[in-house]
């Protein structure tokens, strides 16, 4: 095995220690950010800033999972406002996926696999299309599930074909797993990227040792993704994964594209209050986004 994790060592990827700790950090120097993930229209992210503001929590980023195409112009719109005067990125996410289109393999137990991928040319011109429409509403921010996605954006994106200033991060749902797979998508231009959502603390860190890009961590879970709680797990998350966003709130639903409610918006960020806590209690010198 020596050799092989010589030639992993000359890629960048390396095996660490058990002591690992990274020194790396956002732009602002901070270790860690909230976001709250399922966020799917606007009276929900009102509810969700409101929330916020009642009990004094802040957070950075809040995404959209069921998908662009399912969302109005205005609806659209309103969140763009919503999201900029209070200082949150919003991410939407790309909708066409085999779950949406024709795919009887997608609707099966072993299908599922590719659920979330692109199948043919259509429907990676749809993808890019419902991309585009967001874009020209005012979104900078994107949610993506495949790689060869990704590639075309962020080709685009170099070539002037869309705005400079939009970010990619990758869905846990893509599958990805290990630092050889985020060196790559972080080669092809991704900007932030989310494994999936079980991996070990020593799996984080191989992976926070691989690339620079801010990793996504699921601090909890919907039940249909296992429904397990990792908020204890948060501090050594922190050290280990700098720069980290910590996706908080998703116990709450039960499944990845559940329409939360005004009231589920509300016990989202009750969790994102009982993470904070835990990382007060354990970890106070981390370094949290302003």
């Amino acid at each position: 095995m020596k050799k092989t994790k010589y030639s992993l060592k000359k890629l960048g990827i390396n095996e660490i220690s058990s002591n690992y700790v990274s020194k790396k950090r956002f732009s602002d120097g901070s270790q860690y950010k909230f976001e709250v993930p399922g966020i799917q229209n606007p009276s929900t992210l009102i509810s969700l800033i409101s929330a916020c503001e009642e009990k004094d929590v802040k957070i950075h980023r809040v995404t959209q999972t069921k998908g662009i195409m399912f969302l109005t112009d205005e609806e659209i719109e309103e969140m763009v406002k919503l999201a900029k005067s209070n200082m949150l990125d919003l991410f939407l996410s790309v909708g066409p996926r085999a779950v949406y289109d024709t795919s009887a393999t997608a609707q099966t137990k072993e299908g599922s696999r590719i659920g979330y991928r692109l199948r043919g040319y259509d429907n990676l011109v749809y993808a890019i299309e419902d991309v585009k429409r967001a874009l020209n509403l005012g979104v900078r921010r994107i949610v993506i599930y495949d790689e060869g996605l990704l590639y075309v954006l962020a080709k685009m994106r170099e070539n002037g074909e869309i705005a400079k200033d939009t970010k990619f991060k990758l869905s846990a749902h893509a599958g990805a797993a290990n630092p050889a797979s985020a060196k790559l998508f972080e080669s092809i231009g991704l900007n932030s990227f989310n494994p999936v959502r079980d991996l070990s603390i020593s799996m984080i860190g191989s992976i926070r040792d691989a690339i620079d890009i801010p990793i996504d961590i699921h601090t909890e879970n919907p039940k249909s993704t296992g429904g397990f709680i990792r908020h204890y797990e948060v501090p050594e998350i922190i050290r280990v994964a700098s720069p980290v966003y910590l996706k908080t709130g998703g116990s709450v639903a039960k499944h990845h594209n559940w329409e939360t409610t005004s009231v589920e918006a509300k016990k989202r960020i009750k969790q994102v209050v009982l993470v904070q806590n835990v990382i007060d209690r354990y970890y106070p010198e981390a370094i949290v986004s302003k």
